[in-house]
């Protein structure tokens, strides 16, 4: 059944702005846009242990933002940003009516400063 003026989300969405809705998860992944990183690597700049690293890491691996994998006895993560493009867009088709907004408020912010004087 579809609904009227129903927008279906993309599949992963969801679980990408979920991981992205909390701070210490996107300083991670700021983290990883410098380049992979072993979990005592991202753990070090934040007063938490590494199992709480850990957990953090695995809600980014969910929502497809970053990936991990086995080398020797290291697991780096590293960043996968092409899953970010899903929010990115979805985003994006909002911006016509933030600039339209934001027209408007400078419209009647001018409008205001003429009626001050």
């Amino acid at each position: 059944m579809e609904q009227f003026g129903y927008i279906k989300s993309q599949p992963n969405l969801d679980a990408i702005f979920s991981a992205l809705a909390d701070p210490t998860r996107r300083a991670i992944l700021s983290r990883l846009a410098d380049g992979q990183a072993s979990v005592n690597e991202i753990a070090e700049p934040f007063a938490m242990s590494q199992p709480a690293i850990s957990r953090h890491l695995k809600v980014l691996e969910r929502a497809g933002l970053v990936e991990r994998e086995v080398d020797e006895q290291r697991r780096p993560a590293r960043l996968k940003a092409e899953k970010m493009a899903a929010a990115v867009e979805w985003l994006a088709e909002f911006r016509a009516f933030w600039e339209t907004s934001f027209d408007q408020l400078d419209e009647l912010l001018i409008s205001m400063q003429k009626h001050k004087q």
